[in-house]
């Protein structure tokens, strides 16, 4: 099980050079939620604390080695009154892996209001904790994720947009009580937000044999949150095609507050079966 306190723990190299351990996993890439975590630390320990951060884009751009540290270079792009913005490299064998910039808001300023409503959908503990075999048969998925409690909501329990040619819903949360710091449920909603929602795009596939991987994530972070709290994860796919699935979740806490969306397309090219 991997701790999440240790993948968003850096060691400082020098000045705008961070360190993240390598951490151990039978996968043969590391996952792209740790490296876009790992990424967004870097860049917050380079910003001052009154500004906390709002948005993320970022692309994978090879595959990391797990079983190397990564090494993340922080550009200081802009400081300004209300904004400031960081651009961040990881590095592994002086090859980019990962390249995101970050956007980070003055805390407290005030503007009008809205936010789109949650689905009424079961209760988390109405619900039994994810299965390999229930979520693509995939145990080496489980056994990363083993620190994280995952319930998919059954399609059958919730109302479908009939607009929408993919829907997947799941609330998750850490298993553990994490630190009381803001900035630390950010870093790790970063991490979370890699988990699952590119498998939204083979919903309408079943049994459809694919090679996946993660190609760019962007992600908003719209109101407080805890990630040790139940989120429940709504999830779409507008359209795959040309072997990439587009995939779009909305995150809602437990009271219904919407409090971040991501957005990300991903590798879904068909699997050659004589390979």
């Amino acid at each position: 099980m991997h701790d999440i306190e240790s993948i968003l723990s850096l060691e400082t190299i020098d000045d705008d050079i961070y360190r993240g351990a390598a951490v151990e996993t039978p996968r043969r890439r590391t996952f792209g939620g740790q490296v876009a975590a790992q990424a967004l630390v870097a860049a917050v320990k380079t910003v001052d604390p009154e500004k906390h951060v709002h948005s993320l884009h970022g692309y994978f751009l090879r595959g990391g080695k797990p079983h190397q540290p990564t090494i993340y270079l922080v550009d200081r792009i802009r400081d300004g009154r209300s904004f400031t913005t960081r651009g961040v490299r990881a590095v592994q064998n002086g090859e980019t892996i990962f390249s995101m910039q970050a956007s980070f808001h003055v805390r407290g300023d005030q503007g009008p209001e809205h936010s789109d409503a949650m689905r009424r959908v079961p209760q988390p503990e109405e619900l039994k904790p994810v299965t390999a075999e229930e979520f693509y048969g995939d145990p080496v998925l489980m056994e990363e994720w083993a620190g994280w409690d995952l319930r998919l909501v059954n399609p059958k329990d919730y109302d479908h947009n009939t607009y929408t040619a993919s829907q997947q819903v799941l609330w998750f949360k850490s298993k553990k009580t994490l630190p009381d710091d803001d900035t630390f449920h950010v870093c790790s909603l970063a991490y979370m937000s890699d988990m699952t929602l590119l498998y939204s795009a083979l919903v309408p596939h079943p049994g459809h044999k694919v090679q996946m991987a993660s190609l760019d994530h962007a992600m908003w972070f719209l109101r407080p949150f805890r990630t040790d709290d139940w989120l429940l994860y709504d999830q779409i796919s507008p359209s795959a095609s040309g072997a990439r699935g587009l995939t779009h979740g909305r995150i809602f806490n437990r009271q219904g507050d919407l409090v971040a969306i991501v957005t990300q397309e991903g590798l879904t090219r068909t699997l050659d079966p004589e390979a």
